[in-house]
C-alpha cells in the first residue's frame, strides 16, 4: 500500500523500517527484559535525521504531519511497541508546545527536540485524574516573577529519560478546567523530582515514573502561552493531534504480530503438513489480515484529516484510536493462540506483542473514554442527521 503514500511519506517509511530491521529488532527482547532504555535506537533515529519531524520547519524540524510522525510509530512498532511509543511520546510532549507556546518557547525548546538533543515527557495523569483530566489536583501559584507548582502526576512515559516537561496545574481551580493552565518544566528544577519507576507488564524499556512538584518554583515564561487558564483547552488539542500516533503503535504491532504468525503457521508441520495449510488457520490469519489494514486505513485517514485541518477532528481521532488498539489486542491474542504453547513461552517473540499491545487500549485516554467522546460528538450531530433525514421522507411514497 505505500504506493498510495506521498513520495516524501515513502522516504520516512523507508528510513523508518531500516531503523527497526538493523537496529530495533535485535535489542528489543533484552531491553523488554533489562528494562534499559533504547537509547541507541534514539541515536539511530537522529542518524536517520526522524526524529523531531513534526516539527515546524522555521524550528529546525521537517515540517512532516501527523500521517508521517504515525508512519515511523507504525515501522518502529512492527519490531518493538516499546520503542514506538519511546519515539511517539516525544511528539505527545512538544505538540503542545506547538500548538499553545510563545514565540519565545518554541524557539528555545523546539530546536533541540527535532535534533534529539533532548527528549521530552508530558505531564497530564494523576492519580485522581487518569481519564478525568479536568479533575486536575496539581497546583500553580502565582508568586512574585513566577509560579510554585506543587501537586504530583502519574503514567509519564519517558519520565527518566526526558529533561523538558509540559505539566498541567490547575492555576484558579473554582473555574474548573478553565482554571488550568500548561507549564514547561526542566529536569533540575529545585522541588521537582523523579518519582518512582512503574514496573510494567509491557513496553518495558520505556520508563513510565511518577513526577513530584514539591514547592517547586519555576519563571514566569515557563507558562505556556501567554496567559492563564488554556492549559485543559490545548491538553485536549495535543491529544486529539497524538491519539493517532497510539494508533499507530497499535497497527505496528498488529501487523508486525501477523508476520510472524505467518512466518510460524507457515514453517510448522503438523499431521505431514503445514499448520497453515489448514482451512481453520488460513480463514484465521484472513481475518486478522482484514482487521490490521482496516485499522490502517482509518489511523491514516484521521491523521489526513487532522493534517489537513479539518474542523473537529475529535471523534475521528477517537475513532481510530479505539479500533486499530481494539485490534491490536485481538490480533496479537490469536497470533499467541496460533502458536500454541510456544506462544505463551518467552523464548519466541509472539507474547511480547500481545503484552505490549494491552497499554494501547489504555493510554492516552482510555476506549472506554473514546467511545464517551465518539457518542458525545454522534448527539450534537443527531439534529442535522435528523433534519437530513426528514427531507428525505418526503420523497416516501404516501397511503
Amino acid at each position: 500500500m505505500k504506493e498510495l503514500l506521498p513520495a516524501k511519506t515513502q522516504e520516512y517509511k523507508a528510513r523508518a523500517h531500516e531503523v527497526a530491521e538493523k537496529y530495533v529488532r535485535p535489542v528489543a527482547a533484552e531491553l523488554d527484559r533489562t528494562g534499559e532504555y533504547p537509547w541507541s535506537v534514539i541515536a539511530a533515529l537522529r542518524e536517520y535525521d526522524l526524529m523531531g519531524i513534526w516539527v515546524p520547519e522555521a524550528y529546525g524540524g521537517h515540517g512532516a504531519g501527523v500521517l508521517d510522525m504515525c508512519i515511523v510509530v507504525e515501522e518502529l512498532s512492527r519490531a518493538c511497541g516499546g520503542m514506538g511509543v519511546a519515539y511517539a511520546v516525544n511528539a505527545l510532549g512538544s505538540f503542545p508546545i506547538i500548538l499553545g507556546g510563545t514565540e519565545d518557547q518554541k524557539r528555545r525548546y523546539l530546536p533541540v527536540i527535532t535534533k534529539g538533543e533532548r527528549l521530552i515527557a508530558f505531564g497530564l495523569s494523576e492519580k485522581a485524574s487518569g481519564s478525568d483530566a479536568g479533575s486536575l489536583r496539581a497546583r500553580a501559584v502565582r508568586n512574585g516573577d513566577g509560579y510554585i507548582l506543587n501537586g504530583e502526576k502519574k503514567w509519564t512515559t519517558n519520565a527518566n529519560a526526558a529533561t523538558i516537561y509540559t505539566v498541567y496545574a490547575s492555576t484558579n481551580p473554582e473555574r474548573g478546567t478553565r482554571g488550568a493552565s500548561a507549564f514547561i518544566v526542566e529536569k533540575g528544577m529545585p522541588g521537582f523530582e523523579i518519582g518512582r519507576r512503574e514496573q510494567l507488564m509491557g513496553i518495558r524499556c520505556v520508563p513510565v515514573h511518577e513526577l513530584h512538584f514539591r514547592e517547586c518554583r519555576v519563571p514566569a515564561a515557563a507558562l505556556l502561552g501567554e496567559k492563564e487558564g488554556t492549559g485543559f483547552a490545548n491538553a485536549m488539542m495535543t491529544l486529539d493531534r497524538a491519539r493517532p500516533g497510539v494508533a499507530a503503535q497499535a497497527v505496528g504491532l498488529a501487523q508486525g504480530a501477523l508476520e510472524w504468525a505467518i512466518r510460524y503457521t507457515s514453517e510448522r508441520q503438523q499431521f505431514g503438513q503445514s499448520v497453515m495449510s489448514f482451512q481453520a488457520i488460513q480463514f484465521m490469519l484472513a481475518d486478522m489480515a482484514i482487521q490490521v489494514e482496516a485499522a490502517r486505513q482509518l489511523v491514516y485517514t484521521a491523521a489526513r484529516a487532522i493534517d489537513a485541518g479539518v474542523p473537529n477532528v475529535s471523534k475521528l481521532a477517537a475513532m481510530c484510536k479505539v479500533f486499530a488498539t481494539d485490534t491490536a489486542m485481538r490480533v496479537t491474542t490469536d497470533a499467541v493462540q496460533l502458536f500454541g504453547g510456544y506462544g505463551y513461552c518467552q523464548d519466541y517473540p509472539i507474547e511480547k506483542y500481545m503484552r505490549d499491545a494491552k497499554i494501547t487500549q489504555i493510554y492516552e485516554g482510555t476506549n472506554q473514554i473514546q467511545r464517551v467522546v465518539i457518542g458525545r460528538a454522534l448527539t450534537r450531530e443527531a439534529d442535522a442527521i435528523a433534519g437530513h433525514l426528514a427531507v428525505k421522507v418526503e420523497h416516501f411514497p404516501k397511503e
